[in-house]
């Protein structure tokens, strides 16, 4: 009998599972431990690419036990610690040294290694319990090399594990200067704030959001620059920490979203799914749990475009992961977390047709259907969004002219929401899970959004005047705490609020009316 080891994912950590190959009098291949029916299979896929190597498949009973026992295996990722086992118990491997190497690859019919999912996680849980060694497939290798104190070895055929392991041959385990790589590619944007003409009160709102945390929705007619504008936040948003790229890198490499040869994740992620995604794709889960679209815009945007054409049970499971950060999926068997600390931001036409309170244009909806679009998005997920911003559109004369002022750069913008960042960091420093003013309680604002009396009357008369409703009170506070910290002032003036009172559009009572 011959006992190896491999590693399963499970949420986004791994467990390390013993492979243990006994080679017995009798008949036919088992495979016990609980495994699925990709695993079941890899009898046909080991068998062909140790044949086709020259190498001998037993001819007698086969049993290979993946333990823990009462843990599903899943996936084609135990291929390779299979056959090396098999070789190893019929002596045609040496199986000195197999102890202290965790082996992980899916095998083709001609004994190529093809890539795996979650190799970041498995590298790090085999570091923790000390292995010596990690063999992964070669496309994996730099993302599991990310590791230090742990040798990694790139494969990418069969016959390369095997030479290595009878000492015929040497592998060098791959090096990555991981911080080198991760600040060099920090703010290396393609696109860029200065690519948009005009729309400085969008910008302006943006700058504003990404300052704070806040969740903002954008309100305007096709084509007025929603989307584009969308798209730009990550530029302006503060860049990755290391503890924060790992903690993405984990999440999309358990996915199975990082690309070949791919290191840590450098930038925030920027997630937009179609309308039609269903609540499973969006806030994971499945036969076989995987990460959801919340969950790989973690400390980065997810982006909801054309919000009302989601399906309304789609929208509202997002409601207690925007609260609690965080997804858990539940099972008869197991529990699986998995972290979802992202920004909202939305965009709606502010009507079917799109063209309602469009300066040029003549809004065609019927009457009531601005307020019935509108109520496709229920109150409570209105409620978690603090900004609401209309977007109009931008006059030919604007995007014509060639002598326009030069448009402000994306790092301009970021330079100041770094020191607003700065203000909130020293500010929360002893607060634990807040690190922004969009993230606060009802208790905390009491406390840091105290307001002058005259300020206390600009409120007052905003939310009569206006009809605004009483959630909006706290997003006003919120908004215009972040506008104070943006100007470096330790008091919310009346100039902050009156700001802050203008990105509450969705709760006026007049609107749609």
């Amino acid at each position: 009998m011959v006992k190896l080891f491999a590693s399963a994912v499970y949420g986004v950590e791994a467990i390390t599972i013993t492979t243990e190959v006994d080679v017995l009098e009798g008949l036919k291949f088992f495979v016990v431990g609980l495994p699925d029916n990709a695993v079941k299979e890899s009898q046909h896929r080991v068998e062909s690419a140790i044949k086709n190597n020259n190498y001998r498949f037993p001819r007698i009973k086969v049993v290979v036990n993946l333990s823990p026992a009462d843990i599903r295996k899943s996936g084609s990722s135990f291929d390779l610690p299979i056959a090396i086992g098999i070789l190893a118990a019929t002596e045609q491997v040496n199986k000195d040294k197999l102890d202290k190497y965790v082996i992980m690859g899916e095998l083709s019919l001609d004994g190529t290694i093809l890539p795996i999912k979650g190799a970041l996680p498995i590298a790090i849980q085999a570091r923790k319990e000390g292995f010596e060694a990690l063999f992964v497939p070669v496309q994996n290798a730099r993302e599991a090399a990310m590791v230090n104190n742990l040798k990694v070895y790139g494969v990418s055929h069969i016959n390369d594990i095997i030479e290595f392991l009878n000492g015929n041959e040497t592998l060098q385990p791959i090096v990555v200067d991981t911080r080198d790589e991760f600040f060099h590619s920090q703010y290396d944007f393609e696109i860029d704030f200065c690519d948009v003409k005009g729309q400085e009160n969008i910008k302006r709102a943006l700058e504003i959001a990404a300052a704070g945390g806040h969740n903002v929705i954008l309100i305007g007619p096709p084509g007025a620059g929603k989307t584009m504008l969308a798209k730009r936040l990550p530029t302006i948003l503060p860049p990755l920490s290391l503890q924060e790229a790992l903690e993405a890198t984990k999440i999309h490499s358990v996915a199975g979203k990082l690309a070949e040869d791919a290191t840590l994740v450098s930038k925030r992620p920027f997630r937009s799914p179609h309308h039609t995604v269903s609540d499973v794709a969006l806030v994971g889960g499945g036969g076989n749990p995987q990460p959801g679209e919340i969950s790989l815009a973690h400390n980065g945007v997810l982006f909801l475009d054309e919000l009302p054409e989601f399906k309304r049970t789609v929208l509202e499971v997002m409601r207690q992961p925007m609260e609690e950060r965080r997804v858990t999926i539940s099972r008869a068997k197991m529990s699986i977390d998995y972290p979802a600390n992202f920004m909202l931001v939305a965009s709606m036409n502010p009507c079917p047709c799109g063209y309602f309170n469009h300066p040029e244009k003549q809004c065609t909806c019927p009457p009531g259907a601005v307020q019935k679009y509108l109520n496709k998005i229920s109150g409570p997920l209105l409620d978690r969004i603090d900004l609401h911003v209309e977007v109009t559109p931008v006059a030919f004369s604007e995007l014509s002219n060639m002598n326009s002022k030069v448009q402000e750069k994306s790092e301009s913008i970021r330079e100041r929401v770094l020191k607003a960042r700065a203000i909130q960091g020293e500010r929360y420093k002893d607060s634990e899970g807040i690190y922004a003013n969009a993230q606060i309680s009802s208790k905390q604002l009491q406390a840091l959004c105290v307001l002058t009396p005259a300020g206390q009357n600009l409120l007052k008369k905003a939310m009569e005047r206006l009809n605004l409703s009483a959630r909006a009170y706290d997003r006003i506070l919120k908004v215009s705490r972040t506008i104070a910290d943006l100007e470096g002032s330790e008091e919310i003036k009346t100039e902050h609020l009156a700001e802050a009172i203008q990105y509450r559009s969705l709760d006026r009572e007049s609107w749609g009316a």
